[in-house]
């Protein structure tokens, strides 16, 4: 980030750094429990996004939409599981909607220079 980052941009960041570290607990444990840990990552990140008049905002607002689109795509899809059962086909959606998330997470923290 270049200069001085609002308060914002500092939690927003932060939230993201959360969201990538429970992604990668739920890659390597497959645990679906951690799917409400990157709810509440997610939901900080929009507010804090959208409460905000931060400029620096604007420049990964595409990449923030993938990550809020897929994350409820996902929680759609997981909500027409039965009885909780992932399936192959919900598993490969799953899979697609996380890798989707994880990208735009690595595209945001590149943007604002955090990796």
């Amino acid at each position: 980030m270049d200069g001085e980052a609002g308060k914002e941009v500092v939690s927003f960041c932060e939230q993201l750094v959360r969201l990538n570290g429970t992604m990668k607990e739920l890659f390597a444990s497959g645990n679906v429990a951690l799917f409400s840990e990157m709810n509440r990552a997610i939901k900080e990140m929009y507010a804090l996004q959208h409460g905000s008049g931060e400029k620096a905002f604007a420049a990964v607002e595409a990449e923030c939409r993938i990550v809020y689109e897929n994350f409820d795509m996902l929680i759609a899809v997981l909500r027409t599981t039965e009885n909780g059962v992932i399936d192959k086909g919900a598993q490969k959606a799953l899979n697609h909607f996380l890798h989707n998330i994880d990208e735009a997470v690595v595209n945001i923290a590149a943007a604002f220079g955090i990796i």
